[in-house]
């Protein structure tokens, strides 16, 4: 640790402790998941019972059970001081402060360039305003993944699209990553070639462990769920809502609250195509820039961060965890292009203080459509769209070298 590093190290570690600390006394369970959710199913495939994935369906692609089962193997020495759920909440905030620890290194090194200080006061300003939220979800062990792969991409192609693919393992959207790093950097051969090796090697194994009735399963449990409260399409029926028009109910199949009103089966059942329609279309624009000679540079960042955008945007489910995909293309964005990357860096900070708002904070409140929380969200859902046009443009704009 150097004079340069140390004070970005004293505030990552505080910002996790305090963020880790925040998730025992915020309001509405901010740390639900990790204790009602990861740990029964970890224990059940420990104890010889299902495993998700494997003998089951699952919401999840099979390579999250990995951290879950982490956590466990860390919380076992805990749970006689702390009782079980106690003890993997600990091991969970851990984990998956050693990966971002490992990540934040890798950034920083010993003596970071002005733009990855940027981008490191960026991550720990980001986690701070967005909360427990940043630490207790899955989303949480694939920010650092994605910010590791994505920093290798240049100097270790193989490596990072590697990085890559097994985030996209665990939640789909550091696939984002990887299809723009395809598209702009010139050895996309070499990522897709390593892409698809890792791919192919872990369908081997989950074949050998007996998963494929349930290979794929992951793709289709989303199409039948309808639209969840915070999602961006989901803005109009709060306000309608308060006047009676829709309400908020509550699924006790895939356990969240939804609204319900005139259309909402047709407007969630469109989402899927115009979310394939919108990657289809920023990816064509990314595709002609690059066939242009667009510098990876300037061509990376912003494509990165319009694909992730878009798949929040143009999703049926607003999930508080879905910001945390913001960080990874924002770090990458301040090493690739700092100048570039401040305007939609202010949005993303702003959209992580508003979701922290929105939840744990005032969510029973925005549950009861009440005035307050409902513009809140309404103003994080518009600031989405605010950055996805940002990123676009910013793809539209770079220089190329030949007509």
């Amino acid at each position: 640790m150097t004079r340069r590093t140390a004070p970005l190290w004293a505030a990552f570690l505080l910002v996790h402790a305090l963020t880790a600390w925040l998730g025992w006394v915020y309001p509405s369970q901010p740390m639900g998941d990790v204790v009602l959710v990861y740990e029964p199913w970890s224990t059940s495939a420990l104890a010889g019972g299902a495993i998700v994935g494997i003998t089951q369906p699952w919401v999840y692609p099979q390579l999250a059970l990995l951290p879950m089962l982490l956590a466990k193997a860390l919380s076992m020495p805990l749970i006689a001081w702390l009782g079980a759920s106690g003890a993997y909440l600990i091991a969970w905030a851990v984990l998956v402060s050693i990966l971002d620890a490992v990540a934040f290194a890798l950034l920083i090194g010993r003596r970071p360039s002005a733009p990855r200080r940027a981008a490191a006061w960026f991550w720990i300003a980001a986690m701070l305003l967005l909360g427990p939220i940043a630490l207790y979800r899955l989303d949480a062990v694939t920010v650092p993944l994605a910010v590791v792969g994505g920093l290798l991409l240049l100097r270790h192609p193989a490596v990072g699209t590697a990085l890559l693919t097994i985030g996209a393992w665990i939640k789909i959207w550091p696939g984002a990553l990887m299809l723009a790093a395809v598209i702009a950097a010139k050895t996309r051969l070499r990522i897709v070639v390593a892409a698809a090796a890792v791919a192919a090697g872990v369908v081997v194994v989950l074949f050998l462990l007996g998963a494929d009735q349930h290979l794929f399963a992951f793709l289709g449990q989303q199409t039948g769920r309808g639209l969840q409260v915070e999602a961006v399409a989901a803005t109009p029926y709060l306000w309608a809502a308060r006047s009676g028009a829709a309400s908020v109910g509550y699924s006790f199949e895939i356990l969240t609250f939804q609204v319900e009103g005139p259309g909402v089966p047709f407007v969630s059942d469109i989402l899927t195509p115009i979310m394939l329609l919108t990657v289809a279309a920023i990816s064509a624009l990314a595709v002609v820039k690059a066939a242009r000679g667009g510098a990876f540079a300037r061509l990376f960042p912003p494509l990165a961060l319009s694909l992730v955008t878009a798949l929040i945007v143009t999703n049926k489910v607003g999930s508080p965890q879905f910001q945390t995909w913001l960080i990874a293309p924002m770090v990458l964005w301040f090493v690739y292009d700092r100048t570039r990357a401040r305007v939609p860096a202010a949005i993303v900070l702003v959209l992580c203080g508003l979701t922290c708002l929105i939840y744990p904070l005032t969510y029973d409140a925005l549950l009861r459509v009440e005035f307050v929380p409902v513009l809140q969200l309404t103003v994080r859902n518009l600031l989405l769209i605010v950055l996805l046009v940002i990123g676009i443009r910013s793809i539209a704009k770079v220089p190329t070298t030949r007509r």
